[in-house]
């Protein structure tokens, strides 16, 4: 990985050179687990394991000093990632061959078909993304930032999505993962209101409840949302807290100047904890314990079994592609 150095060499005080020794070392760690940090992320750690204060003025030092000894070579250049900056652009390919290949490894059945439920990881900031795609990829599962409050669009979008799931005889999961503050523990409840809302009115339009009168439809309806199994449910998996008192995470003043403070307080106290503070690796093992509590295992596996054959089947034909072509030219 490079640690490249750019323009001309500063003095380096014994204490940046410390908390250059730190940040190798807590990045390194995670590489090892296969997580890379963002800077917010790196300074978390800074925080829980003793090195820091926890204050703004501190995330910025230390920002500063990441900052320089990168462009000093001393810090490699892919350990620090920045999730909300990303270029765009299509894919290419040298040769058919090649798709064909490539297609093998990224070929996916919709292993979720013959689940009998229908589940979706939603997550505050875009900055942590990165933490839980590899484990929602790994279970197949759509993945979401909402970037704080999400929008009454993409609540619709949502909506519809679910919808579709619910009519087809599934139920359905959404989780949330949102920091432990006023307006974090609060979005959980707009994103489970709002869903709620467009799923029972579009499900009443689709007859999905039967026919009656309205307010018996609507007794139907709120049967099925408070059910010991739920038509649907948002779980919020994180941050919780029992998970602040497991896992000890640096606490922030609650922000005051928030609308939701004082009911956040009344219940919670004066402190509140970023969900970037947590463990990557906890946050993929809230997920996969989440998931697989609602895997139909037998189901899961046989239709894993079929992706994999089917997988084997395209890299063959990529493998004897010439072959293929000629058999194909052959009818042209």
């Amino acid at each position: 990985m490079p640690r490249i150095a750019y323009g001309p060499q500063k003095r380096w005080s014994p204490t940046a050179r410390s908390v250059v020794a730190t940040a190798n070392a807590i990045i390194e760690e995670y590489a090892a687990q296969g997580f890379a940090l963002t800077l917010r992320q790196l300074y978390y750690q800074f925080v829980a394991r003793g090195f820091l204060a926890n204050k703004q003025t501190e995330y910025k030092r230390l920002g500063s000093i990441v900052n320089d000894a990168r462009y000093a070579g001393f810090i490699d250049w892919k350990a620090i990632v920045d999730r909300t900056r990303n270029l765009r652009a299509l894919s290419h390919w040298e040769s058919p061959e090649q798709i064909v290949e490539a297609v093998a490894d990224q070929y996916r059945r919709e292993r979720w078909a013959t689940q009998p439920y229908y589940c979706e990881v939603w997550i505050e900031k875009d900055a942590l993304l990165g933490v839980i795609e590899p484990v929602c990829n790994e279970l197949d599962v759509p993945f979401f930032s909402c970037r704080g409050y999400t929008s009454a669009s993409e609540v619709w979008v949502a909506a519809q999505r679910i919808g579709a799931a619910i009519q087809k005889g599934k139920k359905a999961k959404v989780l949330h993962l949102g920091d432990h503050d006023p307006s974090g523990i609060d979005m959980t409840r707009d994103i489970e209101d709002r869903l709620t809302t467009f799923l029972v009115g579009d499900l009443l339009e689709a007859g999905f409840f039967g026919q009656g009168s309205e307010e018996s439809l609507l007794e139907e309806a709120v049967a099925a949302w408070s059910s010991a199994e739920p038509l649907f449910e948002v779980s919020r998996l994180a941050l919780n807290l029992d998970q602040v008192r497991e896992f000890n995470p640096p606490p922030n003043p609650a922000k005051l100047t928030d609308s939701r403070s004082g009911s956040y307080i009344s219940e919670f106290g004066g402190e509140s904890w970023e969900l970037d503070a947590l463990e990557p690796a906890v946050m993929a093992s809230l997920i996969r314990d989440a998931v697989e509590g609602i895997l139909d295992v037998e189901s899961w596996d046989e239709a894993t079994r079929r992706q994999e054959q089917e997988r084997a089947r395209l890299a063959a034909v990529s493998q004897r592609w010439v072959e293929v072509t000629e058999y194909v030219e052959g009818l042209l």
